[in-house]
């Protein structure tokens, strides 16, 4: 698959809600965005300035692409205390903001017989965005990880499970019933997490090229100025 070079957008903030108690939508736009190709599962990279006057990036996978409107959806996860965070905590329509975009070499997997996604919160906005790309009758089931009920969201014509605990995550990814043919999982969220995950499903056969596994963030640490954890999964 070919993937367009990142841009760089100017956006401005136009809309700020709930999704969840935990979550935030954030709807920008710009001009820019009419020529842009999304592919669900990407990402785009804001910039904030730190506390210490230095620029770094935080990448946002985009739930909702509408180039047509110029308009793109990114839904964050309020946890920690970065950059991110606290500009997501105060956000308001009119806001100005650098971005790079989009970004990410995983998406939709070709020819793929069914598809598999699981993680925590933070893994929701990809994946919701994948699923609800597929055609309505591939196989596709998610497993994610939420601090409680009130957090689970539902996709139309597809099988989620909720857990509230990283080691029955893991297991429910371990038991779940996969469906006959050559499938694809993909696998995002915390760095020990999405590394249990890609163990579990490599224990069930899956091979190499049948997982897409990105760690978004890393427990007790902040993420390097580009965006990225400062340790990978493996």
């Amino acid at each position: 698959m070919i993937f367009a070079e990142p841009l760089t957008w100017s956006l401005t903030v136009v809309e700020v809600g709930a999704v969840t108690p935990r979550m935030r939508a954030i709807t920008l736009t710009s001009p820019d965005l009419a020529a842009s190709i999304w592919l669900p599962g990407q990402d785009v990279a804001l910039a904030f300035t730190s506390r210490d006057g230095t620029t770094v990036r935080r990448r946002y996978s985009i739930r909702r692409f509408f180039p047509q409107k110029q308009r793109l959806q990114i839904n964050v996860v309020m946890h920690g205390d970065g950059p991110g965070m606290r500009w997501a905590q105060t956000v308001q329509p009119g806001m100005p903001i650098e971005a790079i975009g989009p970004r990410g070499k995983i998406t939709l997997a070709a020819g793929a017989q069914w598809h598999l996604f699981a993680g925590d919160a933070t893994a929701m906005p990809a994946a919701f965005a994948m699923m609800e790309a597929l055609a309505a009758d591939m196989p596709a089931q998610g497993f994610f990880l939420v601090d409680d009920a009130a957090e689970r969201q539902a996709i139309a014509g597809k099988t989620i499970q909720w857990s509230y605990g990283a080691d029955q995550l893991v297991s429910m990814v371990m038991e779940a019933e996969l469906p006959a043919g050559q499938g694809h999982a993909y696998l995002a969220g915390e760095v020990a997490l999405v590394s249990s995950l890609k163990a579990a499903l490599t224990a069930r056969g899956l091979s190499r090229e049948q997982i897409s596994a990105k760690a978004y963030w890393n427990q007790g640490l902040a993420n390097a100025d580009r965006g990225e954890p400062e340790h990978k999964v493996t």
